[in-house]
């Protein structure tokens, strides 16, 4: 194309952002408080501005011009004039080039300088001072693209809830290491789409993939200033724009590949978003995108004191959806992931915040309002972190029908049962019976449960068998970063030890945390690179570490490779076993007149719990009969779900328990098909006749399945 644009019409106010035509690019940016809107066109270095054009046409606080000669590659930003009046909420500054909210591509990584600050940093009162100096030359740019893509026959995987298996991943995390992932692929989202991921995910049994932040992010000037970076990703910039750091090729179209290549075979691609802050911080953060096109416009600001922002997200702002056109920006950024991203679904960062219409959380509020009424959007996977860091942000169990949650109080009360806490059994069995009483009151189902046991936030699965205490000195905060209540126990000693003692106990911890989880009703969560032992060192807040803390190992040890083997194992019993996999909650009553309930809980001695011996505080040995001919459930052809019937044990005292296995029909018998308590969890297929006594071994989780006499 030529440069400088020699033709300038007045195009239109939608659709929002630099959209390209086939003939042209239409250029609309919202902004209800600007005074005069300029598009700034830069060469193909990004590093000259080569035009600067202004936007005459305003409509509906819309600004917007077509140039009929741009084309897609075009480099821009944009300049906003107004009052810069901290006081009144105003902080507009022409001399700072702002990334577009609706920016289909972002190229270039932010260099950090006082330039991008809109006042002067120093000065004694930020909002009585003002900088002029031009931070364009160290800026990100935004790019138009071509969106043209050859989709094929790519069909969504359309997993059932109860069917999922939601593995969570860092894109560059997961294939930095990878041995058989060409180098130049590493790290990318084309990494992600090779045959050795793909692989290890179909081999593991995973139904979806939950990429952690993907949305175009910056790193923060005091981590860059440590020589550390944002990793975790979770400070937006872009709502629109693929990280470009993930991509291999250096074009947005590489990650629609990425989702095409997991469709095909069946896996389903969900993103963790941040819609609740942004990367500009607070009052004293730099002026990038929002703040300098209309402050009061896109931030919630202190109604006393607008100078300063509402921050229920610990970040510094919080982003205001009571204004319509930053509400339209959020569903327009949604719907824009399904529809041209073709991604599956979405969990959302501190949805708690997102939820708040003045201060209050309102489930029925307006973000949930339009998100259920959408055509697109209600028909996606949608999971909550139900809290945020402001009053009242605990939500768990509260979202509205259709919304799957991250269960916290499943993480802690089984880490708590498997530490061997104690008063806790009877929590124990709501949480691995689905949590109904968070979600049954208001008409939901198990799996509106995500149960996890780590995430990327807090300590690994190996970690949290190997370490008592956080050990986040690489972070550089003196350790004073991250929880202290991480619900561990190290086995008897801090970190690597080279006593076979501890590092069985540790490897059999490991077995009964995941055997719980995926033998759990809800939907499973697991974390890339637990399936293999993967370390971060002890540290429980890596979200800085670009580095081999973070990083999944692929060079596995002989312990990582029977671990490996064991999760694939578990997962495939809960796939075959549709007794694991209930759409609705158990009803602990009889069926059909037989006497045989939906499900038992037994003592030790073959009897069922009584009401009064759930408060017992020293029980930690405990038998559940699941009754796979009980279900009454039906599948997509009516058809009846039938399964065996299952007895699960759990022993969580260090102490060997004899448990005398209940009778529950004539003749039958209890055949044992996994034991964590052995090295490979393979039972060693015995059976045993019921009434006789298993020697449930201390600190371990059996499953046994119920055999009937031949007819």
């Amino acid at each position: 194309m030529n440069l400088p644009m020699s033709a300038v019409w007045p195009g239109t106010p939608f659709p929002r952002g630099a959209t390209w035509d086939g003939e042209g690019v239409n250029f609309a940016l919202f902004s209800e408080n600007a005074e005069r809107v300029e598009l700034c066109i830069f060469d193909a270095t990004g590093q000259r501005e080569v035009q600067r054009i202004e936007l005459r046409e305003r409509t509906d606080l819309i600004w917007h011009c077509y140039l009929p000669e741009a084309r897609p590659g075009l480099l821009y930003g944009y300049r906003v004039h107004g009052p810069y009046d901290p006081a009144r909420g105003h902080r507009f500054n022409p001399n700072k080039l702002l990334i577009e909210p609706y920016a289909k591509d972002i190229v270039g990584q932010l260099r950090w300088n006082d330039a991008h600050f809109g006042y002067r940093i120093g000065h004694r009162h930020e909002d009585l001072s003002f900088d002029r100096r031009d931070n364009a030359a160290d800026m990100p740019k935004c790019r138009v693209i071509d969106p043209a893509f050859t989709w094929g026959d790519d069909k969504a995987p359309h997993i059932a809830w109860s069917d999922m298996v939601i593995y969570e991943l860092h894109v560059r995390g997961f294939t930095m290491n990878h041995p058989n992932i060409p180098p130049l692929l590493r790290g990318t989202y084309a990494g992600l789409a090779t045959a050795p991921v793909i692989n290890h995910l179909k081999h593991l049994g995973i139904t979806s993939v939950e990429l952690m932040p993907v949305h175009a992010f910056i790193n923060d000037r005091h981590l860059v200033d440590r020589n550390l970076s944002n990793y975790w990703g979770y400070n937006s910039i872009g709502f629109f724009a693929p990280e470009h750091r993930y991509s291999a090729s250096g074009v947005a179209n590489e990650f629609k590949t990425m989702v095409k290549t997991f469709h095909s075979n069946s896996i389903e691609v969900i993103l963790d978003v941040v819609y609740n802050h942004t990367a500009e911080g607070n009052h004293l953060g730099p002026t990038l995108s929002f703040r300098g096109i209309d402050n009061a416009a896109y931030y919630r600001l202190m109604g006393d004191d607008p100078r300063y922002y509402m921050d229920y997200t610990g970040c510094g702002n919080t982003l205001n959806l009571q204004q319509p056109r930053v509400l339209q920006l959020i569903m327009d950024s949604l719907r824009y992931w399904v529809l041209e991203m073709r991604v599956d679904g979405f969990r959302f960062d501190l949805a708690s915040a997102l939820a708040r219409e003045l201060h209050d959380v309102n489930r029925l509020g307006a973000f949930f309002d339009i998100l259920m009424q959408d055509p697109v959007l209600s028909q996606v996977k949608l999971i909550a972190e139900p809290w945020d860091l402001g009053e009242g942000g605990y939500q768990v169990g509260n979202f509205p029908a259709g919304w799957g949650e991250w269960n916290d109080r499943y993480r802690d009360t089984i880490r708590a049962h498997w530490k061997g806490d104690s008063g806790l059994i009877g929590d124990f069995a709501r949480r691995l019976t689905g949590s109904s009483d968070f979600y049954d009151h208001s008409g939901r189902k198990p799996y509106a449960s995500i149960n996890f046991i780590t995430a990327h936030d807090g300590f690994t699965l190996h970690d949290l068998v190997s370490y008592h205490d956080k050990h986040n000195e690489a972070n550089g905060e003196n350790n004073q970063d991250g929880t202290d209540n991480n619900i561990s126990w190290n086995g008897g000693a801090e970190g690597p030890t080279d006593d076979p003692v501890i590092n069985a106990l540790r490897a059999q911890q490991k077995r009964n945390l995941l055997a719980t989880l995926l033998f759990s009703q809800g939907v499973p969560m697991l974390v890339a690179g637990d399936e293999m032992g993967r370390t971060q060192q002890g540290n429980n807040n890596a979200y800085c570490q670009d580095n081999e803390i973070s990083w999944v190992n692929w060079e596995l040890s002989t312990a990582d490779k029977e671990l490996l083997a064991f999760t694939q194992r578990v997962i495939s019993l809960r796939s075959t076993h549709p007794v694991f996999r209930r759409r609705n909650f158990f009803q602990g009553r009889a069926i059909h007149g037989s006497g045989i309930k939906d499900i038992h809980w037994f003592k030790p001695d073959g009897s069922e719990m009584t009401d009064a011996e759930w408060q017992h505080d020293f029980a930690r040995c405990l038998g559940v009969f699941l009754s796979g001919e009980a279900i009454q459930e039906r599948d997509q052809r009516g058809n009846p779900i039938r399964d065996d019937n299952l007895l699960l044990l759990f022993n969580s005292h260090h102490e060997t328990i004899p448990f005398r296995l209940p009778v529950l029909c004539d003749g039958c018998e209890w055949q044992s098909i996994l034991d964590t308590h052995l090295t490979d969890g393979l039972a060693p297929d015995d059976h045993f006749r019921e009434g006789t006594t298993y020697a449930l071994a201390g600190r371990s989780l059996t499953l046994l399945v119920q055999r009937k006499p031949l007819l």
